[in-house]
């Protein structure tokens, strides 16, 4: 059996148990999120309109399997984040397909990571 780390205490006052998240520190995540999000462009804003769709579909078509896993492709993804750079965003070369859930495991957590 491995071992528990014993409860910390909060800066809050709140008692966590090893592996646990205090409710103030979701919260000021969830604030911290819905400020991001609010400033963020919409996707169309972003570039991912109907001209896309079409380009993304005809892709998917050509490259129907997910490139980490096999499993077929449902997401046309950026290898690297375009962050507003069209020219990076419409390159064929800077594009993957990948299934759903190593598009919301890997690459997000991929990207989530800090840089070194």
């Amino acid at each position: 059996m491995m071992p528990i780390r014993a409860p910390r205490i909060c800066a809050c006052g709140h008692v966590i148990g090893s592996g646990q998240r205090c409710p103030c520190q979701i919260r000021r995540d969830a604030e911290r999120n819905r400020r991001a999000d609010a400033n963020r462009p919409t996707a169309r804003e972003r570039g991912y309109d109907g001209k896309w769709e079409k380009e993304r579909a005809a892709f998917l078509k050509t490259n129907p399997t997910c490139v980490r896993c096999g499993a077929e492709a449902k997401v046309v993804d950026h290898k690297i984040p375009h962050k507003g750079d069209m020219r990076l965003f419409w390159s064929r070369s800077n594009w993957q397909t990948l299934c759903t859930t190593c598009h919301v495991r890997w690459k997000q957590r991929l990207e989530r990571k800090p840089h070194r």
